[in-house]
């Protein structure tokens, strides 16, 4: 797949990606066209997307495709019991999916849900080494996604702490408002492959209560996020990039309250996402 030719003079880390969005009026083939011509250099899409037309788009538009998301949607039947083969099956299918587009990067969720837990079980554990390997036999790196349910991620990061094509993708988000007090990085940095960079206001109840909705996916600059902190720290964990962006429009909050994403064209706010990652990317090689 023809991809957007890298000047190796340029770091990974200085090439920029960005979700294609459901927030978006475009269609993801159009959003990929604004994409490229905001100044973006790559895209990730989703388990359910239209993943050949995208691979067509990639090519036409010269942009890299980086990543396909794994579904996560009752994920937890997979720690559950019941309902774990169909789960599994899809994001097995996805694999597949994703090496017949020619991506060799999946991003997966290790556990979905807040308010119940289900023992961490060797069924579990077989379920996600059948994804694993067949994503090593496909030549598809595997990046599992902190979220909530920390303890299923590191049952996992145990698990293929020595399998080659499994790592660590780092939402900057979910961090804040799901693994409030965990240093993720420190925890799994070394194995760094992917991020999910975006922004939110931290746990929103005044009880401490963590659920989705605190889950923003601001713009860089738009919530309480420490972002010199943020790049040092992936400096520090030898990340080669590219830096991936998870945004949403529909986003309605902000530290200075209401947030006019809804207000203004999907090109001024694409527009504005590639000037905010743009100055992320500043951040990143002031502290380099």
């Amino acid at each position: 797949m023809t991809q957007r030719k890298k000047d190796p003079s340029r770091p990974g880390r200085d090439l920029l990606c960005l979700n294609l969005s459901g927030d978006l009026a475009l269609s993801k083939v159009e959003q990929i066209r604004l994409f490229h011509d905001a100044g973006f250099d790559g895209f990730f899409a989703g388990w359910d997307d239209d993943l050949i037309a995208l691979r067509e788009a990639a090519e036409k538009y010269s942009m890299l495709f980086q990543s396909v998301h794994a579904p996560f949607v009752g994920l937890d039947a997979i720690w559950r019991g019941y309902g774990a083969e169909e789960m599994t099956r899809s994001i097995l299918d996805c694999v597949d999916g994703t090496a017949d587009v020619g991506v060799d990067l999946m991003v997966c969720h290790a556990y979905i849900g807040f308010e119940i837990r289900y023992p961490i079980t060797e069924r579990g554990i077989d379920c996600f080494r059948r994804i694993v390997d067949r994503a090593g036999e496909r030549g598809v790196r595997v990046a599992f996604e902190n979220t909530e349910g920390e303890e299923y991620l590191a049952a996992l990061m145990g698990e293929f702490s020595q399998t080659d094509h499994v790592g660590f993708c780092f939402d900057s988000g979910h961090a804040m408002c799901y693994n409030s007090g965990t240093d993720m990085l420190t925890l799994y940095g070394d194995r760094l492959i992917a991020t999910h960079l975006n922004d939110n206001l931290g746990v929103s109840s005044p009880d401490g209560v963590i659920t989705w909705r605190d889950d923003l996916h601001l713009l860089p600059f738009d919530g309480i996020a420490d972002w010199e902190t943020i790049a040092r720290r992936i400096v520090k964990c030898g990340f080669g990039g590219p830096l991936t962006f998870e945004l949403k429009k529909s986003a309605a909050r902000g530290k200075n309250g209401d947030l006019p994403y809804s207000s203004v064209s999907d090109g001024e706010y694409v527009a504005e996402a590639y000037s905010r990652a743009e100055a992320f990317k500043k951040v990143i090689g002031f502290v380099d």
